[in-house]
């Protein structure tokens, strides 16, 4: 293995209280998520001269959820060992050597809240949770002991360095005890002083009280008397300060001999330079401490804004401090949670902080400087990209809200990271760099934002003015297209920004006008194409480096490729069948320019393709061309691809990265992976190849992880499989799940935990505060980790509360009472009298007025009186009006204005009682109805009754009412309801516009379909709103219908062809036939039969190609294939077998001849009788091109495509076009040449040329023909495969009689024959070797050739060609100093390698002395064969090679020909194992080719038997 790989980690864990500590020697290590990670500092730490000398050497895995508590144990012999917390309830003690775990304990029933190793006892580990529980757990003895101290929330606890029985505790609600642990828990002190969270808790580093000169009289701000009595001087208690830190922004040092606080220190805001002051800070604040042990008179803390500041305790009073680091940008920015100390090999005193900023800083505790920050990642890191210009600059999109900038090729910081979080404030998932302007970055969001980033400035990022309303998925930068690019040169740039978003729209925005509106270039694609069906949904862009050509991928799998600047559509790319998430296009910068067509691509399957668009792209077709083959295919991962990228230092190498958790580097020109890296604990997300260093590629994931590793030193070489993998998903899986958020409690005596509360939920609503802090889940669903502050935010009132112990019995007694009160309520209600059954009275009407006429007689006759005087006096006194008003129950007998008041007294009685509804009736007893209406509307107490009544007070406030009663029933999540009111009232287009808006799709339609007209676009709006709902969610068949409804049939066939079974497939293209959209049709039929074609259902694929009369010349193909494959079945070959195929009647007929039985089933079952019908099909036939065959072409379709070839061939000899004949077969047979596939190369030869090709040749006759070269070569290929049958009939065990052999028994071989035999035998003869069975005849065996064998041997002659020899020798010669400058290549990288490695601490001798023990075999050989070569001297080779190639004419150039030195080779060894059977003649031909053209290794070696 190599050197680890360097590591940006995940942030340091919030809110914990000890999650961070270090070791004498330089081991640090902190809590990040669920593992703790180990940073190596010091001169050991093996860090590159010059920088920092720290490194992040591993990580601990094994805990499920939050690691909460971290400590080293500081005994000297197992500084190696430590323990750790976490929510998941355990706590584990581990190796760091080892990375294992060496024994765990699950004591605490609750959340762990504090740990601590004892400095005193080696193994004793001390832990407390929330319900206050303590667990002392001695690790060799397997014992534990449990404490119960007070029943109150424990925040930290630190052992005693002096006692080995003394504990301190500090709580959440400020109390701090120390406790005896020999005695049970006994509690040694109560110290009362601070009333708010204890964040730190430090004991002195000496013993004793005489380190600090405290006056007695001093603070002392308590009484020496302590749980209710005078303190008892214990000898344990003797001589010890303790301090200790809390959120009330206080510092308490207290006496342990007294048992009270000496020393109380008060935290300074210190002001921040060129800012104002914020209230928020002073709120939260986290206050830790560490005293140093070897300056025992000064203390450390923390302070409100990040700072550090160390107090001088030899004047207490005076309270002086002194600031760590005064310069600049030194300081943490946010509230700082630990600090630990650490000595260095070289004796150097450091300290280590870790930050809500996501930074660990190192400090010299001698100058109060910081020496070096380790950054670190809190989310998923989305994106990463390398500035073109600024090379080295990576710019790293986090979930955390916040753009890191990593300057890679700092030669003083291997960590110099800078932030950026000014206007993200969501999850950056998307990046790119703008091409030529320098420190120009723009990025996408989660929330849909696009902005513009200056890096080299402070000033907040520009934000377009158009969003997106889903997640940014992709950017680009590209030329700009119409309307941008229709200005002159200097009133448009050069370069606009695309972004795509995941509701499917690619925006164009221009950089100048950032503010102003974006394009979708959705209209322009539809206007250039002339497209009327709906666009697919895209997901992905890519320009081509030269600006000229575009790609968009899309939703369903597909890719289009369109031409700048109009965005004409040149292809499609149908490959892929799920949603595509990455492209690449290979850069320009190549020795092979033809490589910059080439176009990767990765989606929701687990397989890579690659396409070369050169052919296609150059050609510029009129219409677009659909292509379905793959050039090239990377199979390996066995997840989803999220990122590709080729590396700009080499030529065709890629590297991907996978869900699988694996990033893998490829040679996509042979198909072969090279180097996976599995350092990743979680899925990747991205991956970029490092612009500077050809063996360096940067990885992100959603481990919160970015690594940087060489591909050279990876132990694997492809991603892994089986049992591999499933190690890998249980990695994953140990990885923190999301907690479901806790409804609220109701508030009780004892103050409780806030789950899952966000540590900013204070500060991300403001614009220029802070970055947005940990990101919680991202567009595919998955969730990160949430940063839950304990009790940040208590859910209890401010000031703190304090519990007293309540007595065992006081709570058995109240349990019992509440058990009793619950058993009374349950009991069901007991039955009444009959009497008490009467129907209840109704609500009176007058309430008010009732109960006046009920009072005592005085106040009833005083009544009588004000009233009489009311209606007889002429002019009322103020008296009488007064007592009018007073009694206002009186307007039932007096005039209609005091009945007015009546009831208004009385309706706001009602209202103020919960009962509108009687106030609404008291209204209309009134007559005003529309007040009513109004008043109802304005309180939301609208009803049914009260609409209907409407119509009453006049039309157009029945019509307001109904308006007003719809909103109220859609703030009441009634909008089926509100839609029939507003349709009561002819309001149909709002009522559609309600159901629609709120996905009540089919409601909609029905309403639209019931009261509209039929070509409303509303109706068809309506449709492809809800299709595209549907096919969303994967409702394919429903959401065809919603096409069909809206006259898309093209959609409604696409949406159906997505499932992509054979089923699904034909339902699409019978619909898409039915609808004329016949191109759509033929595709989709030719998919359903190649996914039957699997199956070997030969049946069902004849009748999906019968669904389309185009198709015609495919169900010829298949026909072939079918027979084919039966032929081969009957030969019994293993890759043919099949115990499922379904095939028909007359393939299974096999009397007739093969050529024979194929033109018979074309006359019988598809009509093919005409000359005219042949050409027909033939054209068809021949606008459909094949790549190229390799090995790692899959089985059924190779056989697919020599069947595709024979067809022509078949046509061609039907319709007499010999030449076209001639060249179809021979491509058929260089399939299976090319695939290795050499049994049914020679089975297609027996089938169609069974007496050779010289009726071929008749045909073609004596005149030079352009196919005479092309039958040459297909001449050669049938002798090439007879000769190869000849040899291994005779290397047969026991030769029997066959069409090529004889053989005499009784007659034996000489010795020097049996010897040529056996040498022979061991011999590996090129490409067939693997082919050849084990020779060595039987020595009573005599052995002679037949005379068909003599026939084909006087053949040999042709393939003998001087003439092919050369120019196969050329060419060998060119691949052969291609090897060796790549050879030359990686030995060179190899040896820088090895220096970079050896330049460190450890030399790595015993891992170079393998390397040069394994690598030296080889070279030996190749010393003994070659002189080594100088670079100038395979220059000169490889130019005489290329002019050599060039002489040859290109007829023998264009048509493949059998290697000649091989084919030498098998002639000479069927001459050695049947001596006299080949001329002589012959014999000395073969033998002087090899002696001219063997000049390879492999050729040498085989001809030494036989030119010797």
């Amino acid at each position: 293995m190599g050197p680890e790989p360097q590591t940006l980690p995940p942030s340091p864990n919030w809110y914990c209280t000890r999650s961070s500590d270090a070791v004498p020697g330089g081991l640090f290590g902190f809590a990040a998520r669920t593992s703790v990670f180990l940073v190596c500092v010091g001169p050991g730490a093996g860090a590159i001269p010059g920088m920092p000398p720290f490194r992040v050497v591993g990580e601990l895995v094994g805990h499920t959820e939050r690691v909460s508590g971290f400590t080293f144990s500081h005994h000297p012999g197992q500084y190696n060992l430590c323990a750790t917390s976490s929510d998941d309830g355990t706590v584990k003690i581990w190796d760091v050597e080892t990375k294992t775990v060496v024994t765990e304990h699950a004591l605490h029933q609750h959340t762990i809240s504090a740990l601590h190793w004892s400095p005193q006892v080696k193994d004793l580990i001390v832990s407390g949770d929330e319900k206050g529980v303590v667990f002392c757990y001695w690790i060799n003895r397997n014992d534990s002991q449990r404490l119960f101290i007070e029943p109150r929330t424990i925040f930290c606890l630190t052992c005693s360095p002096h006692h080995e029985d003394l504990v301190a505790i500090g709580y959440k609600d400020g109390m701090v005890v120390i406790i005896d642990i020999s005695k049970k828990g006994e509690v040694i002190h109560r110290l009362r002083g601070h009333d708010d969270e204890i964040h730190s808790i430090a004991w002195c580093p000496l013993p004793g009280e005489d380190c600090l000169s405290i006056n007695q009289e001093e603070n002392s701000e308590e009484p020496e008397i302590t749980n209710g009595k005078v303190t008892t001087q214990t000898p344990e208690a003797k001589g010890c300060y303790l301090a200790t830190g809390s959120k009330d922004q206080t510092i308490r040092i207290w006496s342990c001999a007294r048992g009270r606080g000496v020393v109380l220190l008060k935290i300074p805001f210190l002001k921040r330079r060129g800012g104002g002051v914020d209230p928020t800070v002073k709120e939260r604040l986290w206050l830790t401490l560490y005293w140093p042990k070897n300056q025992p008179t000064q203390l450390v803390s923390s302070c409100f804004g990040g700072e550090l500041l160390l107090w001088d305790l030899t004047q207490s009073w005076r309270r002086k401090y002194t600031l760590f680091s005064a310069s600049e940008g030194q300081n943490h920015s946010r509230i700082v949670f630990n600090l630990c100390p650490l000595q260095t090999e070289d004796d150097k005193h450091l300290l280590l902080s870790t930050s809500m900023d996501r930074d660990v800083k190192c400090w010299d505790m001698t100058t109060l400087e910081c020496c070096w920050t380790l950054p670190s990642l809190g989310g998923f890191a989305y994106s990463l990209a390398f500035s073109p210009e600024d090379t080295g600059y990576l710019a790293i999109g986090v979930g955390d809200g916040m753009i890191r900038v990593w300057n890679t090729s700092s030669k003083k910081n291997n960590y110099d990271v800078k932030n950026f979080w000014q206007g993200v404030k969501s999850k950056v998932t998307a990046l790119c760099w703008h091409p030529k302007k320098e420190h120009c970055l723009a990025f996408g969001t989660d929330d849909g934002k696009v902005g513009l980033y200056d890096t080299y400035s402070n000033k907040p990022p520009q934000i377009s003015s158009t969003y997106h309303k889903k997640t940014v998925y992709t950017l680009a930068w590209g030329p700009p297209v119409p309307p941008m690019s229709l200005g002159g040169e200097g009133d448009r740039p050069s370069f606009t920004l695309y972004s795509c978003g995941g509701e499917g729209i690619v925006f164009q925005h221009n950089p100048w006008k950032f503010g102003g509106e974006a394009f979708d270039i959705n209209k322009l694609i539809r206007d250039t194409n002339a497209i009327k069906n709906k666009l697919p949904v895209h997901t992905e862009i890519s320009w081509k480096a030269d600006g000229k050509f575009m790609a968009l991928g899309n939703e369903d799998g597909s890719i289009e490729i369109f031409q700048g600047p109009k965005l004409k559509l040149m292809c499609s790319i149908q490959q892929h069948h799920k949603l595509l998430n990455t492209m690449s296009w290979h850069h320009e910068h190549g020795s092979q320019p033809e490589l910059s067509y080439l176009l990767a691509s990765g989606s929701n399957n687990a397989v890579i393709y690659v396409h070369n668009l050169k052919t296609v792209l150059e050609a510029k077709p009129e219409s677009p061309v659909t292509i379905t083959e793959p050039f090239l295919t990377l199979s390996g991962h066995t997840a989803k691809i999220t990122c590709l990228a080729w590396s700009p230092h080499h030529d065709g190498i890629l590297v991907s990265a996978s869900y699988d958790g694996t990033a893998q580097v490829w040679d996509t020109l042979r198909e072969q992976p090279l180097h996976n890296f599995r350092g990743h604990r979680g899925r990747l997300l991205c991956v970029v190849w490092s612009p500077l260093d050809p063996e360096c590629i940067y990885s992100g994931a959603d481990d919160f992880c970015v690594y940087r590793w060489l591909p050279s030193t990876q132990a694997h070489s492809r991603p892994p499989q089986g049992k591999k993998s499933i190690e890998l998903e249980k990695k994953r899986l140990s990885q923190p799940k999301p907690k479901p958020k806790k409804k609220k409690k109701p508030t009780s005596q004892m103050p409780v935990k806030q789950e899952s509360f966000e540590g900013n939920e204070e500060e991300s609503t403001k614009e220029n505060t802070a970055p947005v802090e940990n990101g919680l889940s991202d567009q595919e669903g998955e969730e990160e980790e949430e940063e839950a502050p304990r009790a940040l935010t208590p859910t209890v009132p401010r000031e703190p509360v304090l519990c007293t112990p309540i007595s065992s019995s006081c709570e058995k007694s109240k349990a019992t009472i509440n058990n009793k009160i619950a058993v009374l309520k349950k009991e069901p209600p007991k039955e009444k009298p009959e009497a008490l059954m009467k129907r209840r009275k109704a609500r009176s009407m007058l309430p008010l007025s009732t109960s006046l006429d009920h009072r005592s007689k005085e106040e009833l006759h005083h009544d009588c009186l004000v009233l009489a005087t009311a209606k007889h006096s002429k002019e009322l006194s103020e008296d009488v009006s007064a007592d009018l008003e007073e009694r206002f129950h009186l307007g039932l007998f007096s005039d209609r204005d005091t009945l007015y008041r009546m009831i208004e007294t009385e309706g706001k009685g009602h209202l103020e009682n919960g009962h509108p509804e009687l106030f609404h009736q008291l209204m209309l007893w009134k007559g005003d109805l529309q007040g009513v209406l109004q008043t109802a509307a304005e309180r939301g107490e609208l009803t049914d009754n009260l609409v209907a009544m409407a119509p009453v007070a006049g039309y157009h406030v029945w019509l307001w009412a109904v308006e007003a009663f719809a909103k109220q029933l859609c703030f009441q999540d009634q909008y089926v309801k509100a839609a029939s009111h507003l349709l009561s009232i002819h309001k149909v287009y709002e009522a559609v516009e309600l159901l629609k808006s709120n996905h009540f799709y089919r409601e909609a339609i029905a309403v639209a379909k019931a009261r509209l007209r039929p070509e409303d676009p509303v109706l068809k709006e309506l449709y492809l709103g809800w299709g595209t709902t549907l096919e969303r969610d994967g409702h394919y068949a429903v959401a065809a219908k919603c096409y069909l409804g809206a006259t898309s049939p093209y959609d409604a066939a696409k949406v159906l062809a997505k499932k992509g079974d054979a089923a699904s497939l034909r339902t699409a293209a019978e619909l898409a036939a039915i609808a004329g959209e016949n191109e759509l049709a033929a595709s989709l039929a030719l998919r359903c039969a190649q996914e039957l074609l699997l199956v070997k259902n030969w049946v069902g694929a004849q009748e999906a190609l019968q669904l389309h009369g185009s198709l015609q010349g495919q169900r010829l193909v298949f026909c072939l294939l079918e027979l084919l494959c039966w032929h081969l079945e009957e030969k019994q070959l293993p890759e043919a077998r099949s115990s499922s195929s379904s095939y028909h009647t007359w393939a299974t007929d096999t009397k007739e001849p093969f050529l024979q039985r194929v033109t018979s089933a074309w006359k019988s079952v598809f009509s093919l009788d005409s000359p005219a019908q042949c050409r027909a099909a033939l054209q068809r036939l021949q606008d459909i091109k094949y790549p190229s065959s390799t090995s790692n072409t899959p089985y059924r379709q190779l056989l697919l495509h020599i069947c595709h070839d024979l067809t022509l061939a078949v046509l061609s000899q039907q319709t007499a076009t010999w030449e076209e004949a001639v060249q179809a077969l021979l491509r058929a047979v260089l399939r299976s040449y090319d695939s290795g596939n050499f049994t049914i190369m020679q089975e297609v030869c027996s089938a169609f040329l069974p007496d050779g090709c010289d009726h071929l040749s008749d045909k073609l006759g004596d005149r030079q023909s352009s196919a005479t070269p092309a039958l040459r070569s297909l001449e050669a290929f049938f002798t090439y495969g007879h000769l190869y049958e000849i040899w291994w009939s005779l290397s047969r065990p026991c030769p029997e009689a066959s069409v090529w052999v004889r053989a005499d028994h009784g007659k034996t071989l000489s010795t020097e024959q049996s010897q040529q035999v056996d040498r022979a035998s061991a011999e590996d003869t090129g490409s067939q070797a693997a082919c050849q069975p084990e020779p060595g005849n039987p020595p009573e065996l005599s052995l002679r050739l037949s005379g068909e064998s003599a026939r084909v041997l006087s053949a040999c002659r042709e393939l003998f060609s001087e003439q092919h020899a050369s120019l196969q020798n050329a060419r060998r010669t060119v691949a052969q100093v291609q090897e060796t400058l790549a050879e030359m290549i990686h030995q060179h990288r190899k040896s820088l390698l090895c220096k970079s490695i050896a330049s460190g601490p450890d030399k790595n001798e015993p891992e170079q002395e393998t390397e040069l023990s394994l690598a030296g075999p080889q070279s030996q050989c190749k010393e003994e064969e070659n002189e080594p070569v100088s670079l100038p001297e395979l220059t000169r080779r490889l130019t005489e090679a290329n002019q050599r190639i060039a002489t040859f004419p290109e007829s023998i150039k264009t048509w493949p020909f059998p290697d000649v030195l091989e084919c030498c080779l098998v002639l000479l060894h069927i001459s050695s194992q049947c001596p006299g059977c080949v001329p002589q003649e012959l014999q000395q031909q073969a033998q002087e080719l090899l002696r001219k053209y063997a000049c390879t290794t492999a050729y040498k070696r085989h001809s030494r038997t036989f030119c010797t």
